[in-house]
């Protein structure tokens, strides 16, 4: 994996861009990410399952995907291998940030145990992670809010039972999506988007244009209706649409929602 990581790193956004790519929510880089990619809008790149974002007032959070499998319920990992925190803590060191711990749990759909709590979502904070995607538990939410650390995850436990990295630096599957370490993800209360590493450079550029190109006709359309009738309000609707299909079809050869 060495050498597959060193390229991606290569690659990376700039801290920037991933500041401004955190300014918008998920949808509306959804809406810029469906103008350049290659990918099919309708089945790639997002949940397919319901996620639940136990800190919605965090706002949206963008990083690098790290990757770790756990079974709570199985206490036979923990004597498999008794060093694995550490080394798991190692691997997750070693990859530069930001990043978003992406956990598969595969006692799915029960929830025996969480794998976060205070005393990992802290660690994880100092290791350069900024939250986590879970498809298990989570506990001590007011203590992972005071880490500031975001978790967007299925449901809340009571304890950590034998919560134990199995295997990490591989592809995980979380929410109906495959996830491989080093993906760019942005998530936030509407779910996460995998974003595709051929559409990582140009996504941020379609985001901040598709989102202007809201503002300027579809949207103000709509917010311009005072004293008009229903039936100018239906043509100047239909009017801005069409103008909001031409600009993005000048610009990337595609349309959007209208």
């Amino acid at each position: 994996m060495k050498d597959d990581r060193s390229s991606a790193e290569e690659r990376r956004l700039s801290h920037a861009a991933l500041l401004e790519l955190k300014r918008w929510n998920t949808p509306t880089i959804y809406n810029g990410w469906e103008q350049i990619t290659k990918r099919d809008p309708a089945k790639d790149g997002f949940n397919f399952e319901p996620t639940r974002d136990f800190m919605p007032h965090m706002g949206p959070m963008i990083g690098y995907a790290v990757t770790v499998v756990c079974e709570p319920s199985n206490r036979a990992h923990r004597d498999a291998n008794p060093k694995a925190w550490p080394e798991y803590r190692r691997y997750v060191a070693s990859v530069p940030g930001p990043k978003i711990a992406v956990v598969q749990d595969l006692d799915k759909p029960l929830a025996i145990g969480a794998f976060w709590g205070e005393v990992n979502s802290n660690a994880h904070r100092a290791l350069g992670c900024v939250g986590t995607i879970t498809d298990g538990a989570i506990r001590d939410l007011d203590e992972m809010n005071n880490a500031g650390f975001k978790a967007i995850a299925r449901c809340m436990c009571v304890g950590h039972a034998h919560a134990w990295p199995i295997r990490w630096d591989c592809e995980v599957e979380v929410f109906g999506r495959k996830i491989r370490p080093g993906q760019l993800i942005h998530a936030d209360k509407h779910g996460f988007l995998v974003i595709p590493k051929e559409d990582e450079e140009r996504v941020l550029e379609a985001a901040r244009f598709m989102d202007a190109n809201e503002c300027r006709t579809v949207i103000a359309a709509a917010r311009s209706t005072a004293g008009e009738s229903l039936e100018e309000v239906l043509r100047s609707l239909d009017e801005a649409g069409a103008c909001f299909r031409k600009t993005a079809r000048d610009k990337f050869s595609g349309q959007g929602e209208w």
